[in-house]
């Protein structure tokens, strides 16, 4: 009992002593660093096709079921001929992701995310179009010092095709939790 005492006096002032220099402890530095992914959609007959995405690890998901594969913030499907983008929301599950988008502005000059919740949808369907820069809210998820937290990153579509049932897309993310810059601080 009687380190636990001396180890937090000593993270204390270890952090009052970086504050004192000007530096943030718990300041997350990171880069722009967009990646591309390809999905398929939930409408292909084939089986262990990834089609959805988990925005706070940057990785694909197979979805066998809507509630029975893990964390996944957004998943593609085609519905009347179009592709379209789908939260957990839109298929009847629990989630706090959400998607929203932005036209005009390029994928790299995207900055914020929109604070009005009213912007986004949360449980329709979302058409996928060459064009939009589309924000995303993950889904609420334990953060680094044990809160919840939600994540936002941007995507743009680079090639949509609904009759093989993919999604190309450029995509970034924010790893701050509950911070709606989509560009890291100084950029």
């Amino acid at each position: 009992m009687r380190f636990r005492g001396i180890s937090l006096a000593v993270a204390v002032t270890l952090a009052f002593s970086s504050l004192a220099c000007g530096d943030d402890p718990f300041r997350i530095d990171w880069d722009v660093s967009p990646d591309t992914v390809l999905l398929y959609s939930l409408a292909r007959p084939e089986l262990n096709l990834p089609s959805g995405f988990n925005l706070n690890d940057g990785r694909r998901v197979l979805i066998e079921a809507p509630g029975a594969t893990g964390a996944w913030d957004f998943a593609v499907d085609t519905q009347d001929g179009q592709i379209v983008l789908l939260t957990p929301g839109a298929m009847g599950l629990d989630s706090r992701a959400r998607i929203t988008s932005v036209t005009g502005t390029p994928f790299l000059e995207v900055r914020r995310a929109p604070a009005d919740t009213t912007d986004y949808v949360a449980d329709q369907p979302v058409p996928v179009e060459a064009g939009p820069i589309y924000i995303l809210q993950s889904g609420e998820s334990v953060g680094s010092f044990g809160t919840r937290c939600v994540y936002y990153a941007k995507l743009e579509a680079l090639d949509i095709d609904p009759d093989l049932g993919t999604l190309l897309f450029v995509f970034d993310a924010n790893p701050v939790c509950n911070d709606r810059a989509l560009v890291p601080p100084g950029d």
